[in-house]
């Protein structure tokens, strides 16, 4: 069967999720409260693991034999979720291009285009591979890119918290990718080239608030537009990641300072690990930005 027929059968598009770590499990009860994504597909590397477990208790099919699972499937997928490493990313992307998937990369590879909800929507449907960046980029790169349309940014430094209960396998093996991405993605949606990222993991008890603290140097900044901004920019994301808040926005002798804290919704995850919530979030809004344009061609409609 051809899976746009299926498509338009279902009304929704067919998802996998490849890798049952934090993120991964969180991104199922994401895509199952979707009305434009079906879940269909977990894929780990072993049954045993904690999330594949969980997410089989939640009625989800769950796969043991990596992107494997994926690339024998009867049927492809209409969107597949990269939930592993950046070490594997650009072998899961090249195995499934023949398949025309859509698919977004949870993982800080800078293989694919890099994209934000709020800032270039107009790229989904143009890539068969998208880059979420990382975490500290879902929340930073909004506001930062609002900034250098309105000012003459010359420095930006960009430093990511997040609690160290919040911090995966995955991520804690691709701290330098993240970092080089992060600070990557801040440069190309600024064009401000004279960027540091940086990134701390607290073992704090309690656990703290993910939190990403933005400083910048430039010329005519006051807290009157940099507030102006900042509050525009928050507002479009909090529209899809409701825990997101700005803690501060000031300016003092020519510098700008900016701290936003995420919490998370508290699906799978607790509620300090928004570091997991505003990449899944954004994740998933990109998804279904891709799945309304394609369901709209597909002459499917939705009440």
């Amino acid at each position: 069967m051809n899976p746009h027929d299926s498509r338009k059968a279902a009304g929704r598009l067919s998802v996998a999720v490849l890798g049952a770590g934090l993120i991964g499990v969180d991104l199922v009860t994401k895509v199952m409260r979707s009305e434009h994504l079906d879940m269909r597909l977990v894929v780990g590397r072993d049954e045993a693991t904690k999330g594949l477990r969980q997410v089989t208790r939640l009625g989800v099919p769950v796969a043991a034999n990596g992107i494997q699972s994926l690339v024998e499937s009867e049927r492809p997928f209409d969107v597949v979720f990269d939930a592993t490493s950046a070490a594997y990313h650009a072998e899961h992307a090249e195995k499934l291009l023949p398949f025309g998937t859509l698919l977004v990369d949870l993982t800080p590879s800078r293989v694919g285009q890099m994209v934000f909800p709020t800032v270039n929507r107009e790229d989904i449907g143009s890539y068969r591979d998208l880059s979420m960046v990382s975490c500290g980029g879902q929340t930073s790169v909004p506001i930062l890119h609002a900034i250098a349309k309105t000012h003459d940014i010359d420095y930006i430094e960009v430093v990511t918290t997040a609690a160290t209960l919040s911090i995966g396998h995955g991520t804690r093996v691709n701290l330098d990718e993240y970092v080089d991405t992060t600070a990557e993605a801040v440069r190309t949606f600024t064009g401000v080239r004279d960027v540091k990222a940086l990134v701390n993991i607290s073992p704090a008890k309690p656990s703290p608030t993910f939190r990403v603290s933005m400083a910048l140097l430039g010329r005519d900044l006051t807290t009157e537009s940099l507030r102006e901004a900042v509050l525009g920019a928050a507002d479009r994301v909090r529209a899809f990641a409701g825990g997101y808040e700005v803690k501060a926005c000031t300016v003092n002798d020519g510098q700008g300072f900016v701290a936003v804290e995420v919490t998370s919704s508290g699906d799978q995850i607790p509620r300090f690990a928004g570091n997991l919530d505003i990449i899944n979030s954004a994740a998933i809004q990109i998804a279904e930005h891709y799945a309304a344009d394609r369901l709209s061609m597909a002459g499917v409609e939705h009440s």
